[in-house]
């Protein structure tokens, strides 16, 4: 069965130029151009994939908005922004609001299309997790069930995106070892730079925190990456 991406793009040249490109990639593509029509139909039924443009008509942030809308529906469904915006501001506030991804509309359609081949790959792999026993990591205060993509701190729920949990499970994986931003990248099966990586590690610590503002478990290797502090097992 295709895959079923949701485009949501005010502009219709470039709505339908990505629309064009994959479907000629195999997919199957829904696209709207403003928030409310997106939403009205999106509530009623999730893609495997949204592609949501950061400005939709007279909203300069309307994507912002329908992100989190589908959060509050789904935190693992993949979501990219898409923006003619190119400034860290706008990068960390998508991402702190749980998309997966962030690229703008520069990008070349190869890359942007990678990147949401990766993303679906890692779904898959995630659907496919959910059919065996469940596998539980233990850190100290942390409890990690891999195969429901569940974390708990002292027991305290943490919701995490599908992002931000593989790269907090490569880290708790081996407590003490660096991970490097290419090898967090791996392991959450996604293409970002390396201000994007630190984002998402940004919005992993923020949300430990709200639970324990003595929160250390993930400590800043400066020029090498990050890891979980042994501290915490």
């Amino acid at each position: 069965m295709k895959k079923h991406v949701v485009l949501i793009e005010d502009e219709p040249a470039i709505r339908d130029n990505y629309r064009a490109a994959f479907e000629r990639r195999g997919y199957r593509v829904t696209a709207h151009g403003d928030r409310a029509s997106a939403w009205q139909v999106l509530r009623q039924a999730l893609p495997d994939l949204a592609i949501i443009d950061v400005g939709l008509g007279d909203e300069p942030e309307g994507g912002f908005a329908l992100c989190q809308d589908l959060r509050s529906l789904s935190q693992t469904l993949p979501i990219i922004f898409l923006t003619a915006r190119d400034s860290d501001i706008d990068s960390v506030h998508g991402l702190r609001l749980g998309a997966d991804d962030y690229v703008t509309k520069d990008m070349s359609l190869d890359h942007l299309l990678a990147r949401v081949t990766a993303l679906l790959r890692r779904a898959d792999a995630w659907a496919e997790a959910l059919q065996k026993p469940d596998e539980v990591l233990q850190r100290g205060q942390l409890t990690l069930n891999v195969d429901r993509m569940t974390v708990a701190w002292n027991d305290a729920p943490i919701d995490l995106t599908v992002t931000e949990f593989w790269m907090l499970y490569s880290l708790v994986q081996h407590p003490g070892h660096v991970r490097s931003r290419e090898q967090l990248m791996e392991a959450a099966s996604t293409v970002l730079d390396d201000n994007t990586v630190t984002s998402h590690i940004k919005r992993i610590r923020r949300k430990f925190l709200q639970l324990d503002e003595n929160f250390d478990g993930i400590q800043t290797a400066y020029g090498m990456g990050y890891r979980w502090n042994a501290r915490e097992v």
